[in-house]
Protein backbone atom coordinates (compact mmCIF):
# COMPACT_ATOMS: atom_id res chain seq x y z
CA UNK A 1 0.00 0.00 0.00
CA UNK A 2 1.17 3.55 -0.71
CA UNK A 3 2.07 6.06 1.99
CA UNK A 4 -1.17 7.40 3.45
CA UNK A 5 0.19 10.96 3.42
CA UNK A 6 1.36 10.89 -0.19
CA UNK A 7 -0.53 12.60 -2.99
CA UNK A 8 -1.50 10.63 -6.11
CA UNK A 9 0.66 11.34 -9.15
CA UNK A 10 -0.82 12.43 -12.49
CA UNK A 11 -1.24 8.89 -13.81
CA UNK A 12 -2.81 7.75 -10.57
CA UNK A 13 -5.27 10.66 -10.75
CA UNK A 14 -6.38 9.44 -14.18
CA UNK A 15 -6.79 5.94 -12.74
CA UNK A 16 -8.88 7.30 -9.85
CA UNK A 17 -11.12 9.30 -12.17
CA UNK A 18 -11.80 6.28 -14.34
CA UNK A 19 -12.24 3.96 -11.36
CA UNK A 20 -14.52 6.00 -9.09
CA UNK A 21 -16.14 8.43 -11.53
CA UNK A 22 -16.44 6.21 -14.61
CA UNK A 23 -19.36 4.15 -15.81
CA UNK A 24 -18.33 0.75 -14.49
CA UNK A 25 -19.81 1.08 -11.01
CA UNK A 26 -22.93 -0.49 -9.58
CA UNK A 27 -24.69 -2.60 -7.01
CA UNK A 28 -23.67 -6.25 -7.29
CA UNK A 29 -25.56 -8.19 -4.65
CA UNK A 30 -26.85 -8.30 -1.10
CA UNK A 31 -25.48 -11.07 1.08
CA UNK A 32 -27.80 -12.58 3.66
CA UNK A 33 -25.72 -15.60 4.72
CA UNK A 34 -22.10 -16.71 4.57
CA UNK A 35 -22.62 -18.91 1.49
CA UNK A 36 -23.67 -15.85 -0.49
CA UNK A 37 -20.28 -14.12 -0.59
CA UNK A 38 -18.57 -13.79 -4.01
CA UNK A 39 -15.78 -16.27 -4.70
CA UNK A 40 -13.60 -14.01 -6.86
CA UNK A 41 -10.27 -12.85 -5.48
CA UNK A 42 -11.13 -9.15 -5.82
CA UNK A 43 -9.89 -6.73 -3.13
CA UNK A 44 -12.60 -5.58 -0.75
CA UNK A 45 -12.92 -2.72 1.68
CA UNK A 46 -15.95 -2.33 3.89
CA UNK A 47 -17.73 0.51 5.63
CA UNK A 48 -19.06 -0.04 9.14
CA UNK A 49 -20.57 2.31 11.67
CA UNK A 50 -23.53 3.21 13.80
CA UNK A 51 -26.87 3.52 12.05
CA UNK A 52 -27.36 6.85 10.27
CA UNK A 53 -23.66 7.74 10.42
CA UNK A 54 -23.58 8.32 6.66
CA UNK A 55 -22.28 5.10 5.08
CA UNK A 56 -24.65 5.23 2.11
CA UNK A 57 -24.01 8.93 1.59
CA UNK A 58 -20.24 8.38 1.56
CA UNK A 59 -20.48 5.56 -1.00
CA UNK A 60 -22.64 7.77 -3.21
CA UNK A 61 -20.24 10.70 -2.86
CA UNK A 62 -17.14 8.60 -3.56
CA UNK A 63 -18.66 7.32 -6.79
CA UNK A 64 -20.44 10.57 -7.71
CA UNK A 65 -23.78 8.78 -7.75
CA UNK A 66 -27.00 9.97 -6.13
CA UNK A 67 -28.68 6.66 -5.41
CA UNK A 68 -26.08 3.91 -5.75
CA UNK A 69 -26.41 3.14 -2.05
CA UNK A 70 -29.82 3.86 -0.61
CA UNK A 71 -30.16 4.99 2.96
CA UNK A 72 -33.11 3.87 5.03
CA UNK A 73 -35.06 6.33 7.14
CA UNK A 74 -35.41 3.64 9.79
CA UNK A 75 -32.23 2.98 11.82
CA UNK A 76 -31.19 -0.66 11.69
CA UNK A 77 -33.39 -1.46 8.69
CA UNK A 78 -30.55 -2.60 6.40
CA UNK A 79 -30.00 -6.30 7.08
CA UNK A 80 -27.74 -7.38 4.26
CA UNK A 81 -24.08 -6.90 3.45
CA UNK A 82 -24.37 -4.90 0.25
CA UNK A 83 -21.67 -5.34 -2.40
CA UNK A 84 -20.84 -2.61 -4.92
CA UNK A 85 -18.42 -3.21 -7.79
CA UNK A 86 -15.97 -0.45 -8.72
CA UNK A 87 -14.19 -1.01 -12.04
CA UNK A 88 -14.16 -4.30 -13.95
CA UNK A 89 -12.43 -6.59 -11.46
CA UNK A 90 -10.69 -3.88 -9.45
CA UNK A 91 -12.53 -3.46 -6.19
CA UNK A 92 -15.59 -4.27 -4.11
CA UNK A 93 -17.00 -1.82 -1.57
CA UNK A 94 -19.09 -3.58 1.07
CA UNK A 95 -21.68 -1.70 3.11
CA UNK A 96 -22.27 -3.41 6.44
CA UNK A 97 -25.54 -3.06 8.39
CA UNK A 98 -25.37 -0.21 10.89
CA UNK A 99 -24.92 -1.08 14.53
CA UNK A 100 -26.49 0.62 17.53
CA UNK A 101 -30.13 -0.07 16.66
CA UNK A 102 -31.95 -3.34 16.26
CA UNK A 103 -35.22 -3.32 14.36
CA UNK A 104 -35.51 -7.12 14.52
CA UNK A 105 -36.07 -9.96 16.99
CA UNK A 106 -33.10 -10.86 19.19
CA UNK A 107 -32.54 -14.16 17.36
CA UNK A 108 -32.24 -12.26 14.07
CA UNK A 109 -29.88 -9.70 15.59
CA UNK A 110 -27.70 -12.50 17.00
CA UNK A 111 -27.57 -14.13 13.56
CA UNK A 112 -26.48 -10.87 11.90
CA UNK A 113 -23.88 -10.20 14.56
CA UNK A 114 -22.37 -13.63 13.98
CA UNK A 115 -22.44 -13.23 10.19
CA UNK A 116 -20.69 -9.86 10.39
CA UNK A 117 -18.13 -11.17 12.88
CA UNK A 118 -17.41 -14.19 10.67
CA UNK A 119 -17.08 -11.92 7.64
CA UNK A 120 -14.66 -9.57 9.39
CA UNK A 121 -12.57 -12.43 10.71
CA UNK A 122 -12.54 -14.87 7.82
CA UNK A 123 -12.84 -12.90 4.58
CA UNK A 124 -9.48 -13.25 2.80
CA UNK A 125 -10.35 -10.59 0.22
CA UNK A 126 -10.95 -7.95 2.90
CA UNK A 127 -8.14 -5.40 2.94
CA UNK A 128 -9.43 -2.88 5.46
CA UNK A 129 -12.46 -2.01 7.52
CA UNK A 130 -13.36 1.67 7.57
CA UNK A 131 -15.37 2.59 10.65
CA UNK A 132 -17.41 5.75 10.16
CA UNK A 133 -17.89 8.10 13.10
CA UNK A 134 -20.13 11.18 13.12
CA UNK A 135 -17.71 14.06 13.81
CA UNK A 136 -20.32 15.78 15.97
CA UNK A 137 -20.42 12.88 18.42
CA UNK A 138 -16.99 11.25 18.28
CA UNK A 139 -16.20 7.69 19.35
CA UNK A 140 -18.90 6.08 21.49
CA UNK A 141 -18.98 2.92 23.61
CA UNK A 142 -20.53 0.76 20.87
CA UNK A 143 -17.76 1.90 18.50
CA UNK A 144 -15.19 0.80 21.08
CA UNK A 145 -16.86 -2.63 21.23
CA UNK A 146 -16.22 -3.00 17.47
CA UNK A 147 -12.62 -1.80 17.90
CA UNK A 148 -12.04 -4.39 20.62
CA UNK A 149 -13.51 -7.18 18.48
CA UNK A 150 -11.35 -6.21 15.48
CA UNK A 151 -8.27 -6.05 17.69
CA UNK A 152 -8.97 -9.56 18.98
CA UNK A 153 -9.38 -11.05 15.50
CA UNK A 154 -6.47 -9.05 14.06
CA UNK A 155 -8.38 -7.24 11.30
CA UNK A 156 -6.98 -3.89 10.12
CA UNK A 157 -9.34 -0.93 10.45
CA UNK A 158 -9.31 2.85 10.19
CA UNK A 159 -11.57 5.62 11.46
CA UNK A 160 -13.36 8.04 9.13
CA UNK A 161 -15.03 11.09 10.62
CA UNK A 162 -18.13 11.99 8.60
CA UNK A 163 -20.27 15.14 8.42
CA UNK A 164 -17.39 17.48 9.28
CA UNK A 165 -19.32 20.31 7.62
CA UNK A 166 -21.80 20.10 10.50
CA UNK A 167 -19.19 21.09 13.10
CA UNK A 168 -16.96 24.15 13.53
CA UNK A 169 -13.24 23.92 12.75
CA UNK A 170 -12.41 24.57 16.41
CA UNK A 171 -14.75 21.86 17.66
CA UNK A 172 -13.49 19.44 15.00
CA UNK A 173 -9.85 20.02 15.98
CA UNK A 174 -10.71 19.41 19.65
CA UNK A 175 -12.68 16.26 18.86
CA UNK A 176 -9.91 14.94 16.61
CA UNK A 177 -7.27 15.46 19.31
CA UNK A 178 -9.38 13.70 21.93
CA UNK A 179 -10.31 10.80 19.67
CA UNK A 180 -6.78 10.43 18.31
CA UNK A 181 -5.70 9.68 21.88
CA UNK A 182 -8.40 7.01 22.11
CA UNK A 183 -7.31 5.40 18.82
CA UNK A 184 -3.73 4.99 20.03
CA UNK A 185 -4.80 2.34 22.53
CA UNK A 186 -6.14 -0.06 19.86
CA UNK A 187 -3.48 -2.21 18.21
CA UNK A 188 -5.21 -3.04 14.90
CA UNK A 189 -6.42 0.51 14.29
CA UNK A 190 -4.62 2.66 11.74
CA UNK A 191 -3.27 5.67 13.66
CA UNK A 192 -4.59 8.33 11.25
CA UNK A 193 -8.21 9.49 11.44
CA UNK A 194 -9.62 10.54 8.06
CA UNK A 195 -12.09 13.43 7.78
CA UNK A 196 -14.89 13.71 5.21
CA UNK A 197 -18.07 15.48 4.25
CA UNK A 198 -20.25 13.77 1.67
CA UNK A 199 -22.41 16.86 1.27
CA UNK A 200 -19.52 19.31 0.74
CA UNK A 201 -17.26 16.78 -1.05
CA UNK A 202 -14.48 17.22 1.51
CA UNK A 203 -11.78 14.56 1.89
CA UNK A 204 -13.07 12.37 -0.94
CA UNK A 205 -10.00 12.55 -3.21
CA UNK A 206 -7.66 11.40 -0.44
CA UNK A 207 -10.04 8.64 0.60
CA UNK A 208 -10.24 7.43 -3.02
CA UNK A 209 -6.45 7.44 -3.14
CA UNK A 210 -6.13 5.39 0.03
CA UNK A 211 -8.79 2.89 -0.97
CA UNK A 212 -7.26 2.46 -4.45
CA UNK A 213 -3.88 1.74 -2.89
CA UNK A 214 -5.19 -1.75 -2.10
CA UNK A 215 -5.43 -2.38 -5.86
CA UNK A 216 -2.14 -3.83 -7.25
CA UNK A 217 -2.45 -2.02 -10.60
CA UNK A 218 -2.76 1.32 -8.82
CA UNK A 219 0.30 0.69 -6.68
CA UNK A 220 2.22 -0.37 -9.78
CA UNK A 221 1.54 3.03 -11.35
CA UNK A 222 2.96 4.73 -8.27
CA UNK A 223 6.04 2.53 -8.26
CA UNK A 224 6.82 3.33 -11.90
CA UNK A 225 7.20 7.07 -11.33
Amino acid sequence: MSDDHSEPNSEQKKFLTKLFLGQNIGFRLGVADYDGFPDENIPEICFAGRSNVGKSSLINALTNRKNLARASNTPGRTQELNYFYVGSDDLHIVDLPGYGFAQAPKSKVDFWNKLIRDYLQGRQQLRRVYILIDARHGIKDNDKEIFTMLDKIGTSYQIIFTKIDKISETALAKTLTHNQDIVQSYIACHPRILTTSSEKKIGLDMLRHEIASFIPAYCHIGAQL
